[in-house]
């Protein structure tokens, strides 16, 4: 079968987009993985899918494979490209739009700079909601947040947990160049305590407006730039009393603006298309 694609990035987080509009979407795990690999296929860290909605009131339905083969929840930075794929494909004329994702609703806005603002959802923080274990776990208070004490490689890791509608683990480190993402990273992602695995956020703060981030991400690895961890990482880091809103986030791939003010996560940055072509799958 002969598949279109557009390949696109939002900071550096790189997706294939796919139209499943034009033609309903079929494609199985191992073609995903196959569609993903950057030695035998496209290479993406996740594939975006754009459908018909399946409840009233949204214009768009939004799903979101991981490079392994699996749907996920969300995904703040393919959010982006998502806004920007419909209108250059004539599939909307509108400048905002509603989309229908795994665990609710987002709102996508493009701005007239170009860069393109999500309204992300409003976090959850108990345990049950990541979800994360939390039994027999001693937490300890900063400000307005939870630590939680993981286990990693024998040494104690305080992470604040959040979810941005996907499961976040964040941590504050001194540098994220020094930090052991690579190591650390995936033993996060797979610990026990999270049994839908979990977002690895490694955050240096900066100033009360900036910081530097790195996101070991579930079922993809380190990529360049995570919208969803950004965004968790400043909830943490505001609740922490840390930062304060807007923070300006700074990844590999490029900046990120976030904002909370307590309810809605608000997330601005660029979306880009690379290019576009087919490929027999």
């Amino acid at each position: 079968m002969k598949l279109n694609f557009t390949k696109m990035q939002g900071a550096g987080n790189d997706f294939v987009v796919i139209n499943g509009i034009e033609r309903p979407f079929t494609l199985d795990a191992t073609q995903i993985r196959r569609l993903a690999d950057r030695h035998f296929g496209v290479g993406a860290d996740q594939l975006l899918v754009v459908e018909k909605p399946t409840i009233e009131g949204v214009d768009f339905r939004y799903r979101i494979f991981n490079a392994d083969g699996g749907e996920v929840e969300h995904c703040g930075n393919g959010a982006r490209c998502f806004v920007k794929f419909v209108r250059d494909r004539g599939l909307t004329d509108q400048f905002r739009v509603r989309v229908q994702v795994w665990h609710g609703v987002l709102t996508l806005t493009m701005r007239a700079d170009g860069d393109v603002e999500v309204e992300m959802g409003v976090p959850a923080f108990e345990p049950v909601e990541i979800p994360f274990d939390a039994e027999g776990l001693a937490s300890r208070s900063e400000a307005s947040d939870t630590l939680w004490p993981l286990d990693v490689a024998g040494a104690t890791t305080w992470v604040s947990v959040v979810s941005m509608g996907n499961p976040h683990a964040v941590q504050v480190v001194a540098d994220t160049e020094k930090a052991p993402v690579s190591h650390d990273g995936p033993l996060i992602e797979s610990h026990s305590r999270f049994r839908q695995r979990v977002n690895a956020g490694f955050m240096q703060v900066l100033g009360r407006q900036e910081i530097n981030l790195r996101v070991y991400e579930r079922g993809a690895g380190e990529t360049l730039a995570c919208g969803t961890g950004a965004c968790a990482a400043v909830v943490a880091g505001i609740r922490r009393g840390l930062l304060d809103s807007p923070v300006r986030v700074h990844t590999h791939g490029g900046d990120l603006t976030i904002s909370w003010e307590g309810g809605q996560v608000t997330m601005a940055g660029p979306a880009t298309t690379v290019f576009e072509g087919s490929i027999e799958v």
